[in-house]
């Protein structure tokens, strides 16, 4: 038996192999389009290598997929995120889970994983072929042709696994399968203001960010950057509203309350105390336990000198720094890519495969696995225990 898995990335490598292991005797062929493998496994987790994340339960997990959702849910059964912690344990790679449920390498490093599947891959007799593109796929009677840049061959069963790649969709658009539009998912949001100016780098523990005339709002720590700003509440945002942002053409406002209580609670917490540090310096004490740049800012934006005691406040001054600080508006001009780490919402509808065993229903012996298909998910390794999953069920299905 021949496979042939196009794409030496996270998905593809991970079902050669075990389709490999399981069976031996099976002829298995890597395809990349480039001269390097395992390129997103590299960048993951700012080169830590998200693998997966600490959360097991299915019906848990499947929240974390603004596309693919419930239809996932038999899939983590089959294969879940504790599997491929087990998985990768049993060849030699330890792994460990954050407090906030992320799974990484123990050592720190994605080289650990890269160095794994490579050395299995070599193990199990695997042929990496590198700068050969995909062009074409044809099925000519019992098996498949593969014409690539450099060659033709032929496959008993061929595995797509290169993610986001509008060159694979066209091709395989070409085999009549149906897709969805593709759009950016996780991306951060440019914001040109004088509020965030020069302040990158400063962090909020928890913030709340709602998209303005939308039902869009999350919650989660927050970063400001050079273009903006990023962090888990923004990219969550990103993520849900992927398309309704992109009908957009990434120009809407938002409004942001970078405190962990809401509006009243704030006015209450700031008069207390208020009356019991009337003469302090409203400059020098942060309240909310905001990073003291950020609330200087804030401050000073709000029109209130560095000299004006709490106690001297006037109640205009007093709602505009709340207001500030609770119902920020911003008007945001733009995206940029999240790291190296690009995402797409999209792809060959779920509809044109088995979720049983991922294999094209009109086209037998064709799979899919990973972002090829329409399947994505927020950030914390859940994009990568999809392809994981999937490559699984192919390996048991071929």
């Amino acid at each position: 038996m021949k496979i042939i898995v196009i794409g030496g990335g996270a998905a593809g490598f991970f079902t050669a192999i075990n389709i490999a292991e399981k069976h031996p005797d099976y002829q298995v062929t890597i395809l990349e389009k480039s001269n390097k493998l395992l390129q997103k496994v590299k960048v993951s987790g700012g080169g830590r290598c998200n693998v997966t994340n600490e959360r097991n339960t299915p019906s848990e997990l499947v929240q974390f997929y603004p596309r693919g959702q419930k239809k996932l849910h038999p899939l983590f059964k089959t294969f879940s995120t504790q599997d491929m912690a087990n998985w990768l344990y049993n060849r030699g790679v330890e792994t460990t889970a954050e407090e906030d449920h992320r799974v990484f390498p123990i050592s720190n490093s994605s080289q650990t994983v890269i160095d794994c599947f490579l050395k299995l891959a070599e193990s199990n007799n695997i042929q990496i072929l590198k700068n050969h593109a995909l062009v074409k796929l044809e099925l000519s009677d019992s098996h498949w042709v593969v014409h690539t840049t450099q060659e033709a061959m032929n496959a008993d069963k061929v595995v797509i696994a290169t993610g986001s790649s509008p060159a694979t969709w066209k091709i395989l658009k070409e085999t009549r399968l149906e897709m969805t539009a593709v759009v950016p998912s996780l991306f951060t949001f440019n914001i040109k203001d004088e509020r965030i100016a020069d302040l990158q780098g400063i962090s909020f523990e928890r913030a709340q960010v709602k998209i303005v005339s939308t039902k869009l709002v999350e919650e989660g720590p927050l970063l400001i950057t050079h273009w903006g700003l990023s962090g888990p509440a923004i990219l969550k945002l990103s993520s849900w509203g992927a398309y309704e942002l992109e009908e957009k053409k990434y120009h809407f406002e938002i409004l942001v309350n970078y405190l962990k209580v809401a509006s009243d609670q704030s006015r209450q917490q700031f008069q207390e105390y208020r009356n019991l540090h009337p003469k302090r310096k409203v400059f020098n004490y942060p309240l909310f336990s905001l990073p003291r740049r950020f609330w200087e800012r804030m401050v000073e934006y709000c029109g209130i000198s560095d000299q004006i005691p709490f106690g001297e406040l006037s109640k205009k001054q007093v709602n505009k720094l709340l207001e500030e600080l609770t119902q920020g508006r911003y008007q945001v001009i733009g995206k940029s890519t999240f790291k190296e780490e690009f995402v797409t919402a999209g792809g060959i509808k779920l509809s044109e495969v088995s979720l049983k065993t991922f294999e094209a229903k009109r086209f037998p012996g064709l799979y899919l696995a990973g972002e090829v298909l329409d399947i994505d998910a927020l950030t914390g390794g859940f994009n990568f225990q999809a392809c994981w999953s999937a490559g699984w069920v192919i390996s048991e299905s071929v």
